[in-house]
């Protein structure tokens, strides 16, 4: 049996929203909660659902975007750079983790639930993983280019969990004086991992888009799970 993958639905006090399931084909793993990018959704975040699911992983991505439409997907041009970034200045920080927490609580309701749960999360969900990891509410937290950590480092003191942070060396959205801000703050927590890939523009993970670096995709994705099977 292959990955498998499904749409839910999660009961919120707003109402309901959707959240993409992928189940490994052992029915069974560690807990992996994806959270997008401001693409929403999207057919990329979809497939590192999938990607992680094959490595094993009961992954599940919500859609924090839902009190704007459901299930808005968008691309990578400059239409959708527009919407996107309209559908980010919309959204509710406190209530989109307050939905990651919703999203936590049906993931560790899967039956196939075995060990613990990370917070996995691209640009804009890279700072929500860092909150959802100052929170306290996951094991382990990964944050791809999460753009605004640098603005949050009042709360680098509550990152009890290992956490490993990926940048792009060229990230014209994240310039590297802003991950050396991050790094020093964080040069005294030895669980706290940040990596930065030589020559790597911001969505360098993303195949979708034109900033795509497949060698840095492939290190950050093979850190990433070595860093998952280490600390998870």
């Amino acid at each position: 049996m292959s990955v498998t993958t499904q749409w839910i639905e999660i009961d919120s006090a707003d109402g309901k929203f959707g959240a993409y399931l992928a189940i490994p084909h052992t029915r069974k793993g560690p807990g992996i909660v994806l959270i997008q990018e401001i693409f929403g959704v999207n057919e990329h975040i979809r497939s590192v659902a999938e990607q992680y699911a094959a490595d094993g992983y009961l992954v599940i991505a919500p859609d924090l975007f839902w009190r704007s439409g459901p299930r808005i997907e968008l691309g990578y041009d400059e239409a959708g750079w527009k919407r996107a970034v309209e559908l980010m200045n919309a959204t509710d920080v406190g209530k989109a983790q307050t939905d990651i927490k919703l999203t936590l609580n049906a993931l560790k309701a899967q039956p196939g639930l075995v060990g613990g749960i990370a917070a996995i999360g691209f640009c804009f969900g890279g700072m929500l993983a860092y909150n959802t990891a100052a929170n306290g509410l996951v094991d382990v937290a990964i944050a791809y280019y999460g753009g605004g950590i640098q603005n949050q480092l009042q709360r680098a003191d509550e990152i009890k969990v290992p956490m490993l942070m990926h940048f792009g060396e060229q990230d014209s959205h994240i310039p590297m004086d802003a991950v050396k801000k991050i790094a020093e703050r964080f040069e005294n927590n030895d669980g706290v991992d940040i990596q930065v890939y030589p020559g790597a523009e911001h969505g360098f993970n993303c195949s979708h888009r034109s900033s795509y670096n497949q060698r840095a995709s492939v290190e950050a994705h093979g850190n990433s799970l070595i860093f998952l099977s280490q600390n998870l």
